[in-house]
């Protein structure tokens, strides 16, 4: 060997791998190769103080707290049938621009005003000639 300082052996003892990128572990310490880095590849003493995992309730977006030992689909279950803020009512709603267009009752997310009379319309009807603009008295052209 040239260099034999270079590199370290990996922790678990059924590897011993003498790996010349080795990774420490960040809640052990101990040094591991790539194959062993993760926390169940090495069955790390010492995870639980760094593999917190917190659930998060889809519905409402709250933070579940977990006892050690619980399984977080179960908690996050009771918690939707029990404890969960959600209500379906309150949510704010996206497209609200009613189009004005007699008989279309698209609505769009954002304001799309017509330059010549002022009113709101959707994609399809924007244009003057599609809503039978009233706002202007010079003629539009159909180009």
């Amino acid at each position: 060997m040239e260099l034999p300082w270079l590199g370290e052996h990996c922790s678990e003892r059924t590897c011993k791998q003498l790996d010349f990128l080795p990774l420490k572990c960040d809640a052990c310490g101990e040094v591991f190769c790539k194959d062993h880095i993760r926390y169940d590849d090495h069955q790390c003493s010492s995870a639980y103080k760094k593999n917190v995992q917190v659930p998060v309730c889809p519905l409402c977006n709250t933070p579940i707290p977990l006892q050690k030992g619980e399984i977080p689909d179960v908690v996050v279950g009771v918690h939707m049938d029990k404890d969960c803020k959600y209500n379906p009512a309150q949510q704010r709603k996206i497209f609200t621009n009613k189009c004005l267009k007699p008989g279309c009752k698209r609505k769009e997310m954002m304001k799309v005003l017509c330059e010549q009379c002022g009113g709101n319309f959707c994609i399809k009807h924007r244009h003057p000639l599609d809503h039978d603009c009233k706002g202007s008295s010079h003629p539009t052209s159909k180009a």
